[in-house]
């Protein structure tokens, strides 16, 4: 797919795209910069020209990887591990010796 190529885009952000361009073209920007200035705002707004719903599932090999890492984290959870990755000192009360 060429580059600049709007094919990916759902005709909802198409929509919107035009309106977008309407209104700067409305403020007085030459219709090029209203149209780049258009795409833009979508691409931010929406993430690009992705689609919606069923077309951004997770493919079976990461939800079985997912399921998995689920499944560990709770069976350590049930032993008694605690299931946080990060950093305890700051949030557990431990304090450095300066204080």
């Amino acid at each position: 797919m060429p580059r600049g190529s709007k094919a990916k885009y759902t005709p909802k952000q198409r929509r919107k795209a035009e309106h977008i361009e309407e209104s700067y073209e409305q403020r007085g920007l030459d219709p090029g910069e209203a149209e780049a200035r258009a795409w833009a705002t979508v691409n931010k707004q929406d993430g690009g020209g992705e689609q919606g719903g069923s077309g951004r599932r997770k493919a079976p090999q990461q939800k079985a990887a997912a399921r998995q890492d689920s499944a560990r984290r709770a069976a350590s959870a049930r032993k008694g591990h605690p299931t946080h990755r990060g950093r305890v000192s700051a949030r557990c009360g431990n304090r450095s010796a300066s204080t």
